[in-house]
């Protein structure tokens, strides 16, 4: 059985814990807000309001055989460093933090964070692509060398097989699936003679820069700018995921 604990109930944490709910995962939850507990504790299978600085309150609290543990403690950067380390003490081999800045999330791995999430960050480097260029329409950085995204045909593909747009061999991107409206599920894009519409949104894979070529020039060019305006702290961003 996969059991769970979220330490601080901020915003990133109350969302994890709210797509967690519906599953069979047993949930702990701890937070010194009362009304936040209260909110959330018949949810869950033991709730606990009390301040978690306190390495014994988490040896009473965590159990030896838990499965993750997400700290959300907002602005409480130092707290939020001391419960990392208490919870490494402890033995949780899974420890999700959210982070303020970057500083701050690698001291958090230095005390034993095995991932750090930086929500603003991974909002920032999502919408971004969208706002340079019109042909995106979801996108999704992987890693450094691999992103997925959802892309409009262009006009000059409109009418052709998806063989024929020679996606692959002009641009560098694989055609993973498809749909023909926003309320529409997305469908496989197996078939070569499938014919590209307008209407069609394509879920593509390929390398960023490949799929960032199929934008226009100055969108591919502000794109390009925008990694290498911050290399550091963008490839940091990718080695992440």
């Amino acid at each position: 059985m996969i059991s769970i604990a979220v330490i601080g109930l901020g915003t990133f944490g109350c969302r994890v814990l709210e797509e967690l709910i519906p599953t069979s995962a047993d949930l702990i939850i701890l937070d010194k807000d009362r009304e936040i507990v209260e909110k959330y504790k018949k949810s869950v299978v033991n709730a606990y309001i009390t301040d978690a600085i306190n390495e014994e309150t988490l040896r009473k609290i965590i159990p030896v055989n838990l499965s993750a543990a997400i700290v959300d403690l907002g602005n409480q950067l130092e707290t939020s460093i001391l419960v990392t380390n208490h919870l490494k003490k402890i033995g949780v081999k899974n420890i999700i933090v959210k982070a303020k800045s970057d500083e701050h999330g690698e001291i958090l791995k230095l005390v034993g964070a095995t991932k750090v999430i930086y929500p603003d960050l991974d909002a920032a480097i999502h919408i971004t692509p969208m706002l340079l260029s019109p042909v995106f329409l979801n996108y999704l950085q992987i890693s450094e060398n691999f992103a997925i995204a959802e892309i409009n045909v262009k006009p000059e593909l409109e009418g052709k097989t998806l063989a024929e747009s020679a996606l692959r061999q002009n641009y560098g991107i694989n055609v993973i699936g498809y749909r023909n409206d926003s309320d529409e599920e997305i469908q496989s894009a197996s078939d070569p003679s499938m014919v590209l519409t307008s209407k069609m949104v394509l879920l593509v894979a390929g390398s960023a820069m490949s799929i960032q070529k199929y934008s226009d020039k100055k969108a591919c060019d502000d794109l390009e700018a925008m990694v290498n305006h911050d290399k550091s702290r963008f490839g940091h961003f990718l080695r992440r995921k």
